[in-house]
C-alpha cells in the first residue's frame, strides 16, 4: 500500500472543484434558480447575487473537490481503485456535505419539500461526477 500522494490529491481535487462549479451553476442556471426564486423570495430575502457569493461558491467548489478527492484517496486502500471506489466517495461526500446540511434545512422548513429533494437529487449526481472526475487524476505514491 503507498502513501497518499497529496499533489494528486490537490490536483484531482481541483480537477472536481471545477466539475462542481460547471455542473452546479448548470444546473442552477437551467432549472434550480426557478425552483429557489420563489422560495427564497416567500422568505423575504433579496434573490440577487453578488460578486462575493459567486467568489464564495469558486472558492467552496474548489475545497470540496479537493476533500472529495481525499475521500477517495482515504478509502481506496480497502475498496481497491477505480470508478466503484470514486462512485462510493462520491456518495460518501454527498452525504456529508450536501444531505446532511438538507435535511437540516428542511426541518426548518424553510424551502419547499419538492425543492430540496430535486435539489438533493442534483447535488448527488454532480458529487459523484465531480468525485469520479477528480479520481481519475489520483494515483497513491509507490
Amino acid at each position: 500500500m503507498g502513501k497518499t500522494n497529496w499533489s494528486r490529491v490537490f490536483l484531482g481535487g481541483l480537477l472536481a472543484g471545477v466539475v462542481l462549479i460547471a455542473l452546479g451553476f448548470a444546473a442552477y442556471a437551467i432549472y434550480m434558480q426557478k425552483l429557489y426564486t420563489p422560495a427564497i423570495e416567500a422568505l423575504g430575502l433579496s434573490t440577487q447575487i453578488t460578486t462575493w457569493l459567486y467568489i464564495l461558491v469558486v472558492v467552496m467548489s474548489l475545497i470540496s473537490g479537493i476533500l472529495a478527492v481525499w475521500l477517495y484517496s482515504a478509502i481506496r486502500p480497502r475498496y481497491g481503485a477505480g470508478p466503484k471506489t470514486a462512485v462510493i466517495a462520491g456518495i460518501a461526500f454527498y452525504v456529508l456535505s450536501g444531505l446532511l446540511p438538507a435535511i437540516s434545512i428542511g426541518s426548518m422548513g424553510m424551502f419547499p419539500t419538492n425543492v430540496l429533494v430535486i435539489d438533493g437529487i442534483t447535488a448527488l449526481v454532480v458529487c459523484v461526477a465531480a468525485t469520479l472526475v477528480g479520481a481519475w487524476v489520483y494515483k497513491e505514491q509507490e
